[in-house]
């Protein structure tokens, strides 16, 4: 009789199998790669690793102004005082980094954590749109660029933002051509989303 896979696995091995594949995009065979690769290296690589998630989890936090990912708060895009007026809205931490690559946005950022998804159950009060508001209405921006993901979150999201932001009289935009449909910002190279930047449309 066959043994079963999961007989056959160390119980500590399974469980950090466990582990990876709660991560996104780490399904079960690429979850079980990276135990049994971890296995194989020196115990000090192993725990340099640990040491890196728990150093992650204790000294980063959220920009209070921004909501950006941060050691110090504000966030070094935040505190610099050669920005200029406009604020960026994405989704995510990650749309800021890939943003930031492209060299072609001078100003601040407002990550909203998620896009309006009434299928997941994201509704607008479990997004940082208050928040962006609040700021609208403080700091009064040149342009609004709402920078969320062209699938149907993001333009649902885009919408609303623009129902909410309008009436403050903020010139609010969209980044125009060159950015695929259904696709993530975080995925787009830094030419094509330069150019989306660069060719904004008002919404």
């Amino acid at each position: 009789m066959p043994i079963s896979e999961t007989a056959a696995t160390a119980q500590p091995v399974a469980r950090l199998i466990d582990e990876f594949a709660k991560l996104p995009g780490i399904g079960p065979k690429t979850a079980s790669r990276l135990a049994y690769h971890l296995l194989r290296t020196p115990r000090e690589e192993s725990a340099a690793l640990a040491e890196a998630i728990l150093d992650v989890k204790e000294r980063i936090r959220l920009c209070s102004i921004c909501f950006n990912t941060t050691e110090a708060d504000p966030c070094a895009i935040c505190a610099d005082p050669g920005r200029d007026k406009a604020i960026c809205v994405v989704e995510e931490p990650l749309d800021v980094v890939a943003l930031e690559r492209t060299g072609q946005f001078k100003g601040r950022y407002h990550v909203l954590h998620g896009a309006v998804s009434p299928v997941e159950g994201i509704g607008p009060d479990k997004l940082k749109i208050q928040e962006l508001l609040a700021r609208v209405r403080s700091e009064s921006p040149d342009e609004v660029i709402v920078a969320t993901n062209l699938d149907l979150p993001g333009e649902a999201t885009a919408t609303y933002l623009h129902r909410l932001l309008a009436p403050l009289g903020v010139n609010v935009t969209r980044p125009a051509s060159g950015l695929p449909a259904g696709g993530d910002l975080e995925y787009a190279d830094e030419v094509t989303l330069g150019r989306a930047l660069v060719g904004r449309r008002t919404l």
